[in-house]
């Protein structure tokens, strides 16, 4: 009979709080990095300029349509082929920040998109800017109609971000790992993560629902 022994992990519960610390910060700078690649990318493929459009669509399909794994492979041990070397963890925010803001684009564009063309003609129509109409117009409605996605965005990327470990970037994931490898406690180490994991995606979904509460539960037409 198997004999549970969650002593290694307790002992070590540091070392795993530390590395839920990295994910979770490792995920922010790559979602915030990412926002920004995504609205350029939604704003590039909404402009009418057909080679941008282009371009864009060209750098959605092949992330969308290939494995993250397969990506941060790619920069970590691919790129160093011509030159471009990077770090564990360096490597990890650059593919993650890739793979957002891919996803990201689609939300944003959709946002935007979803705006009625009379309100921004209205906008037009008052002698606003087109950067007034854009922040005022376009820019809050669309972000109350994308908000649930993006949130949603950020918890999988939190989620996903578990993968980086295979290239040794410092997470939760990575921590598990080099714990499990001094302990051979595997059983007990990857259900206390599973917990972690959870619980982690479990508090950010709450605390988006509390910020959606309290700012985008206004009326549509207000």
């Amino acid at each position: 009979m198997y004999q549970f022994n969650f002593g290694p992990v307790l002992d070590n519960i540091d070392m795993l709080l530390h590395g839920a610390w990295l994910t979770v910060r490792l995920s922010f700078l790559a979602m915030v990095i990412g926002l920004v690649v995504s609205l350029l990318g939604a704003v590039a493929k909404t402009s009418g300029v057909r080679p941008l459009s282009w371009l864009v669509d060209a750098y959605v399909e092949v992330i969308r349509n290939t494995p993250f794994l397969i990506q941060i492979f790619f920069i970590f041990f691919g790129l160093p082929a011509v030159g471009i070397a990077m770090a564990p963890n360096t490597a990890a925010l650059v593919a993650l920040v890739i793979n957002v803001g891919a996803y990201g684009t689609e939300i944003i564009r959709a946002g935007i998109e979803s705006i009625p063309k009379g309100q921004i003609e209205a906008g037009r129509a008052l002698g606003l800017s087109p950067y007034n109409i854009f922040r005022h117009v376009v820019a809050v409605p669309a972000l109350r109609n994308i908000y649930p996605a993006l949130t949603s965005q950020f918890i999988y990327l939190m989620l996903t971000s578990s993968v980086v470990s295979v290239i040794s970037a410092n997470d939760l994931a990575s921590a598990g790992a080099d714990l499990n490898a001094r302990s051979f406690a595997s059983f007990e180490i990857y259900v206390v993560l599973t917990a972690m994991y959870f619980v982690l995606a479990l508090g950010f979904s709450a605390l988006f629902a509390t910020i959606r509460r309290m700012f985008f539960t206004y009326p549509a037409s207000r």
